[in-house]
């Protein structure tokens, strides 16, 4: 594990470098369109969700050592297509997390929505 004292946003525009290189390095770049990795996001988002199927809620919170390993490579793949997705959109990820928290605090205030799994537009 590498240990780092810089700032989340550093920390996730070199891991969008490291993947471009990677890609690069495989003649990939070619194949990384936006409308490709939304589908091989998509794709791994559904593996993902795969070893979550059937299983309780309570389950879903104590998974073995082994499923916890796959769904850990399976977020890591999730993760890394998304900032492949977003480098090849110039979308820069935190300003757009950012930006998205405020519109949801506005969209869910907390007097509203409070313990609610009620969607912005059912709120009263």
């Amino acid at each position: 594990m590498i240990m780092t004292t810089t700032s989340p946003d550093s920390e996730i525009k070199q891991l969008q470098c490291a993947l471009a290189e990677f890609a690069q390095q495989r003649d990939w770049d070619q194949f990384h369109t936006p409308k490709n990795l939304a589908m091989a996001l998509s794709g791994e988002v559904g593996e993902l969700v795969e070893i979550f199927q059937w299983l309780t809620p309570e389950q879903s919170q104590q998974l073995s050592l082994e499923k916890k390993q796959h769904a850990s490579e399976e977020i890591a793949d999730v993760m890394m297509y998304l900032l492949r997705l977003a480098d090849k959109c110039n979308i820069d990820v935190m300003q757009a997390c950012q930006q998205k928290i405020q519109q949801n605090a506005a969209k869910y205030p907390i007097s509203k929505c409070y313990g609610s799994a009620k969607k912005y537009n059912e709120l009263n």
